[in-house]
């Protein structure tokens, strides 16, 4: 006979070993682990309860027990004491215990045997085993139920060391897919393991997409003259001499689009010194690099639309002021007219830099009044027509053209900028036609045309940036600081207006202004 029962709970225990390496759900296990107990003893009633973190301790499993009346059972446990010492005082503890909470749960409860979940020195619960009839439980139970309650302590470590990494996983996962950078987690060969959702946003390439492929193949960093950075300096494989593990270059996206990414690569490294993961923080650079292009671009236009306007009035000057020339009047008044064209040229030029500032700065203000951009047209034309002899411009509006609310100052800039580069890009001559038409939903539309270089597709936005200018032979021989561009757009939009181009290379540029109608 006790052969046999002792097969039957070895039996139970390798059934709840099982399920423990199997599974970690906690509730499952304790289930379990409470049936067999209950069965192996001949109980008709069990409970497990468990330590929570506010101190107390809590029912997490039962058999044979109303759920409505557990809490009813917290005597049992409360201030349980079962030090050795103490043992035999806390068995005859727990039993009064019991009489009182089976009266106060209505549930006939004679007997009960228990013993706490231990993890080392520390009590992380209880379990409880109870007959409705019967004799009481024997020594001999005691030591049956404390093979279960460490199987149940077991579990309940095994369970909560596992929702700690899980939880732990969740936070990192959670971390790494809501980063404003990008993040990608690599092999120590370069797979790629991770890639979040800023990664995916940044070069338009999906996480399906690039895990398992070799990070060198999907993101491929160019330098500036083409020469692969991930095969020739990648720090992962070519460590450099610093130690700084970070490599930058440029990624062609699948749509054309070109961006500038700085990876740093943080290796993982175990006990044994070997490199198990590596993280690495990928950021787009593509702003800052452009805006350090566009300090270095300001610094040339400085330096040279500024310094040249500066040289001839100097030269002139000191031509004029020589005290061994006596120069006739005709000659004084040429030069003197070449440093005052000049000087304007220099103020025209200082004037856009400090305009350019303000509009960054969101300076912008407009004295506004109503604008007969008929007119305006027509005097932008007549004043410029006068600059050239290769070039025909003409002015076309309908009668009765209505008004625009504006700035006329900042206007009539934005007509002598647009028809100023129709006249300098144009360098063959042809005609400049300004046109003004009415278009959709109130507006007053007003085109500037030419049959000059053009703009290439690709450029048709960027133009519109401060400082930036079309990378072409005409345009680096053609002096100009590329900002009238970035002015006429922000005037005509401060006006509550828009401006776009349709050009192509060689087939001449059009430029489209749209203002709202003014109403009285």
């Amino acid at each position: 006979m006790l052969p046999d029962f002792r097969l039957r709970q070895r039996e139970y225990l390798l059934e709840i070993s099982r399920a423990m390496t199997a599974r970690l759900d906690l509730s499952s296990l304790l289930e379990l682990t409470l049936q067999s107990a209950v069965e192996i003893l001949a109980g008709q009633a069990g409970l497990i309860t468990l330590h929570r973190q506010d101190g107390s301790f809590a029912p997490y499993a039962s058999i044979g027990l109303p759920p409505t009346t557990l809490a009813l059972f917290e005597p049992l446990w409360h201030d349980l004491n079962f030090g050795s010492e103490k043992s035999q005082r806390a068995t005859a503890d727990i039993s009064l215990r019991l009489a009182l909470a089976s009266q106060a749960a209505g549930v006939i409860l004679r007997q009960v045997v228990a013993l706490p979940l231990e993890i080392g020195e520390e009590v992380i619960g209880y379990i409880f085993i109870f007959r409705t009839r019967g004799v009481g439980f024997s020594n001999n139970d005691q030591q049956v139920l404390s093979a279960f309650a460490n199987q149940a302590a077991i579990a309940v470590h095994n369970a909560r060391l596992y929702q700690e990494v899980s939880a732990e996983h969740e936070r990192l996962t959670a971390i790494i897919e809501n980063s404003g950078d990008g993040v990608m987690i690599l092999t120590p060969d370069r797979l790629i393991q991770t890639w979040n959702k800023a990664l995916s946003h940044l070069t338009g390439i999906t996480a399906e997409e690039a895990i398992g492929r070799p990070c060198y193949t999907l993101l491929n960093l160019r330098t500036s003259q083409g020469l692969s950075v991930c095969h020739t300096t990648c720090p992962i494989t070519h460590p450099p001499t610093d130690g700084r593990l970070s490599a930058e270059g440029i990624h062609q996206r699948a749509d054309g689009l070109a961006i500038t990414l700085a990876d740093n690569y943080s290796p993982q490294i175990n006990k044994e010194g070997r490199v198990t993961q590596i993280i690495a923080n990928v950021r787009d650079m593509t702003r800052l690099r452009e805006a350090e292009g566009l300090k270095q671009t300001l610094l040339s236009v400085i330096s040279h639309e500024l310094k040249t306007p500066v040289s001839i009035i100097k030269g002139y000057a000191g031509t004029l002021a020589r005290q061994d020339a006596n120069w006739d009047k005709a000659t004084l008044a040429d030069g003197l007219a070449v440093i005052e064209e000049e000087a304007d040229h220099l103020d025209r030029l200082i004037t856009n830099l400090l305009e350019a500032s303000r509009l960054q700065a969101g300076g912008l203000k407009l004295r506004l009044s109503y604008v007969d951009l008929a007119d305006l047209a027509t005097l932008a034309v007549d004043n410029l027509q006068a600059t050239t002899q290769s070039h025909t411009l003409t002015v076309s509006f309908p009668e009765d053209f209505p008004l625009v609310l504006g700035d006329y100052e900042r206007l009539r800039e934005v007509l002598t900028n647009l028809i100023g580069n129709a006249i300098k890009y144009s360098p063959d001559g042809g005609q400049i036609k300004v046109i003004g038409e009415l278009g959709k939903n109130e507006t007053a539309r007003l085109t500037v045309s030419d049959q000059g270089i053009g703009i290439p597709t690709a450029d048709h936005e960027r133009i519109f940036e401060r400082f930036y200018r079309v990378d072409n032979g005409l345009a680096r021989q053609t002096p100009g600081t590329g900002l009238g561009l970035f002015l006429v757009k922000a005037v005509i939009e401060a006006h509550g207006g828009r401006v776009s181009v349709k050009s192509a290379p060689g087939k001449g540029s059009l430029f489209l202004i749209e203002l709202p109608i003014a109403h009285e």
